[in-house]
């Protein structure tokens, strides 16, 4: 993933850099006071003392200067790292046919664009800061302490075997709490995505408590395992420190001896103190940063497992190209099912054919495979078995902006986009003029009802459209499909939420103002598609029965009684 820091090498380069000065001047400054005390103090020279006290004030502020510098570069260079990841990421997504969307679900892709990164993000940081200062004032440290004095360094040597040890179990142990946390967090916020886009219906249906229960489970599961983790961390610091402390002791204790032998000066001993307090706290700064690291490397493995997921749907290179000749549809012997390979086929051996301008039907009971058939088309799922033709050509031939700029499809659930109703219109075709976006929306019933409100198209609708009623947003739905001028037109029960005089005058328009339109419709109501070129009418993913309305009436049981309930239903 440090490929991402490319396009930022100059600054990542530069950071490390400045880090490697302060850690030089910190290393400088010990050295510069055992000089005071053992030049200076103990002699009473007092120029001496001003002296060497201005220059170590001078490498303070240049190793300030350096720490300063490696902070902001090290951040900007973070930032735009995790800000090209989560492009990327997000391109990714957009890339994803339907197969590997049902794979991740919703929450789970929030937590790896959002808090899966930050965590990498905090990582790259400290890469360029702390596992660049902690190494190098450990390895300078530990030089000048035996500069200073051998013996006394291996004292601090024997220390480090313990903290490795340490840092080694912490890391192990953390890693498999990370991950964990992680895979909480999704559920958590999964919990969150599915009350929150619900909400009105948890309130129709008074189950408040029931997802605040849901909740709480999913907030205290993740609760516990962040305790663990904290458990872990907070174990850490104290047996460092009481390594370190040991380490200290340990140093003084010969130092004494050193000192009392005439070995040493007191202030070699003091500037030796401090730098074994530099090499213990850089030991200590790096079991931190690894526990971050460890944290960030389950993180990241989240991120790499989007990132190197291969698309079911693969778009065709530029030499493969086919332009489809028209816009009729053809199904040869088609068998589709969702999962792996021991999947349940929901189509099964499909074939009929659509002539360009025609408008076909599919009927059926929930489950019977309608919306499955019509979601291979577009390729938003490739069929198992047999061949999807557009204008003669197998649609796995034709390029995807190509197929889906030539259809308009109005799936189920209908979107409402942030914005204007001008902008949920155009969302069809970004370059529509406003000429088009009127016969749209008059094609689909609902200009009428834009221009009677106070600010017409100019209208921001409420998140999700919740300040329209269900059938004004599945009509600027439609109206958004009719703007791109698609040569098929794919209406997925669009209307199910508007009334029969209006479904009709919608489904008369588009026969009439747009007449070259392939037009093919799933509908639950009989009266809607009674003039269909032709009705496919499926059970169990299998076509029963196909043909014209009165075709049916007089050769199929089941259509007739499908629409002998209907009328029933509609008679009472």
């Amino acid at each position: 993933m440090l490929k991402y820091l490319k396009p930022y090498w100059i600054i990542a380069l530069l950071a490390p850099i400045l880090m490697l000065l302060e850690v030089v001047m910190d290393l400088l400054q010990p050295m510069l006071m055992a000089r005071i005390i053992d030049l200076g103090v103990k002699t009473g020279d007092v120029g001496f003392i001003l002296t060497s006290g201005y220059r170590m004030l001078g490498i303070a502020l240049i190793g300030a200067a350096g720490g300063l510098g490696c902070v902001a570069l090290s951040n900007i260079a973070a930032q735009n790292f995790a800000a090209d990841l989560r492009l990327d990421i997000f391109k990714k997504v957009q890339s994803f046919s339907f197969c590997e969307l049902d794979k991740f679900k919703t929450g789970s892709l929030i937590t790896r664009l959002t808090n899966d990164v930050a965590q990498v993000q905090m990582v790259v940081a400290m890469m360029m800061r702390l596992m660049v200062r902690a190494p190098l004032l450990f390895l300078g440290g530990l030089t000048m302490a035996f500069v200073i004095n051998a013996r006394m360094a291996l004292v601090l040597v024997a220390t480090v075997p313990f903290l490795a040890i340490v840092i080694a179990v912490l890391i192990k142990k953390g890693f498999a709490l990370f991950g964990l946390a992680q895979k909480k967090l999704d559920r958590v916020n999964i919990v969150l995505q599915e009350n929150l886009a619900g909400v009105r219906v948890v309130k129709a249906f008074d189950r408040a408590e029931y997802e605040q229960e849901r909740f709480n489970i999913a907030i205290n599961d993740l609760m516990d395992n962040m305790i663990k983790v904290a458990k872990v961390s907070s174990f850490a610091m104290p047996v460092v420190m009481l390594i370190m402390n040991i380490g200290v002791i340990a140093v003084i204790w010969v130092g004494g001896i050193e000192l009392s032998l005439g070995h040493m000066e007191i202030g070699e001993i003091m500037a030796f103190i401090t730098y074994a307090g530099q090499i213990l706290f850089s030991m200590a700064m790096m079991a931190m940063v690894l526990m971050f690291v460890s944290r960030g490397k389950a993180s990241a493995d989240r991120i790499i497992e989007v990132l190197d997921v291969e698309p079911q749907i693969k778009d065709i290179t530029d030499e493969d190209m086919y332009i489809p000749k028209d816009n009729s549809v053809k199904f040869i012997d088609v068998s589709f099912g969702y999962g792996g390979e021991n999947r349940t086929m929901a189509l099964k051996n499909i074939s009929f054919t659509v002539r360009p301008g025609e408008t076909v039907a599919i009927l059926g009971t929930t489950g019977s495979g309608k919306s499955s058939l019509i979601n291979l088309i577009p390729r938003l799922y490739d069929a198992a078995k047999g061949m999807v033709l557009l204008g003669g050509t197998d649609v796995k031939k034709i390029p995807l902006k190509v197929l889906r700029d030539m259809i308009g499809m109005v799936l189920q659930e209908t979107i409402i986009i942030s914005g204007t109703i001008e902008d949920n219109i155009r969302f069809g075709k970004e370059e529509a003029t406003a000429e088009q976006i009127i016969q749209a929306a008059k094609i689909a019933q609902v200009h009428d009802f834009i221009i009677s409100l106070p600010d017409g198209y100019k209208t921001s609708l409420g998140q999700r459209g919740v300040n329209l009623s269900g059938g004004q947003k599945q009509r600027i739905d439609i109206a958004r499909a009719l703007v791109k001028k698609p040569a098929v037109l794919i209406l997925d029960d669009s209307t199910s939420a508007v009334d029969s005089e209006t479904e009709w005058n919608i489904h008369n328009a588009i026969k009439l103002q747009t007449k070259d339109i392939t037009c093919i419709i799933v509908a639950q109501k009989i009266a809607s598609i009674m003039d269909a070129d032709n009705i496919l009418l499926l059970h169990e993913g299998k076509i029963i029965a196909q043909g014209t309305h009165h075709y049916l009436l007089a050769n199929s049981p089941v259509y007739l009684d499908i629409y002998g309930s209907q009328t029933e239903e509609e008679a009472s």
